[in-house]
């Protein structure tokens, strides 16, 4: 995280800890604040690395799952890195500007992906850069959401994944009422006080709880090589394009969608356990004998109490038996629709 933007959220009263905001005083009233209102949060749990010369739309179009190519500086675009095994190492979520592109993926993939990404440069004309401490991110969530942004921007992105730059803005709209700001740290304090009259400050665990009730997966450094992107439902949320041309892990992705192969899917489901599931944490059923049947993606605390959760699972464990968290005798999972529809 920017000091300078970090000694900001500190005089907001922001609690901090390993670079990320844990909350700003109450976490119970912020998690059903953002249930019920409109809320502002700090997305510095997120890295952003950015890539820049002549050949860098080649260059990220040949590693990356979605169709880099069709991106422009009017969209976002998520996506996925994958090995050559087609497992996922990083979910990520894209953009750009005419000469730059942007990729945000959590802060404790941050160095190894960059590291990674640097390896396949070779010759290529392309320049990969830690841009973290260059920018903030901001992410505006509610009902109230689009009216609280339209008193201070001219025009709003208006469907999803759509972005609208404004001078040292970007704007991109996550969903219906989920936006996420893109600025720089100087022009983020203000930012920060003309929502903050609108919106109620809230912790990045909050924001997490969106992206799993929105069935978005983050990929952790504890899940990284466990899914093929449609066990994590990367195909229905547009991070993975089945006629782009090669990348790692194309040729099992591709396998897996179009033989009906794929034995897992995620699930939304809650947990009403105080202690919160882990990402990686092994799920239980009596249809797979012992065995583990799927193992927990993300987590948080959920306003109501216990734990939201993302699962891959069997499908088959899902849809005929009860399943468990950590043994056959732990918490029962209680699963709930997605916004989106599994297939």
């Amino acid at each position: 995280m920017n000091q300078f933007w970090q000694n900001f959220l500190t005089t907001q009263g922001a609690l901090i800890q390993d670079g990320t905001v844990q909350h700003f005083g109450d976490a119970a009233a912020e998690r059903s604040a953002t249930r019920d209102g409109t809320v502002l949060c700090d997305l510095s749990q997120f890295g952003v690395i950015k890539v820049s010369g002549e050949e860098a739309q080649v260059f990220l179009h040949n590693l990356f799952s979605s169709d880099v190519n069709a991106l422009t500086p009017q969209h976002a675009l998520p996506s996925s890195f994958n090995t050559a095994k087609g497992r996922a190492l990083a979910t990520l979520l894209l953009w750009r500007n005419p000469a730059e592109f942007f990729l945000q993926l959590p802060q404790s993939l941050h160095a190894a992906i960059q590291k990674k990404l640097t390896m396949y440069v070779l010759r290529a004309k392309v320049k990969i850069a830690n841009a973290s401490d260059d920018s903030v991110c901001l992410g505006l969530s509610g009902a109230n959401a689009a009216a609280l942004l339209q008193q201070h921007f001219p025009a709003l992105p208006q469907e999803p994944l759509a972005a609208v730059q404004h001078e040292d803005t970007l704007l991109i709209r996550l969903d219906a009422n989920r936006f996420q700001l893109c600025t720089t740290p100087q022009h983020a304090t203000a930012l920060w006080q003309k929502l903050g009259s609108g919106a109620r400050p809230v912790g990045s665990p909050c924001w997490d709880w969106l992206n799993i009730r929105a069935g978005i997966p983050v990929i952790l450094p504890q899940t990284q090589e466990a899914f093929v992107p449609q066990m994590a439902n990367l195909d229905l949320t547009g991070a993975v394009n089945f006629k782009k041309g090669c990348y790692p892990g194309q040729e099992i992705v591709a396998r897996m969608q179009y033989l009906g192969k794929n034995k897992r899917r995620m699930y939304l489901a809650h947990v009403d356990d105080d202690v919160a599931p882990q990402p990686g944490a092994e799920l239980f059923s009596m249809e797979m004998e012992g065995q583990s049947c799927g193992i927990v993606a993300n987590a948080a605390p959920a306003p109501g109490g216990g734990h939201d959760l993302l699962a891959v699972v069997q499908i088959a464990s899902h849809d005929a038996f009860p399943v468990h968290l950590g043994t056959l005798t732990g918490t029962r999972l209680q699963f709930q629709p997605l916004p989106y529809p599994i297939p």
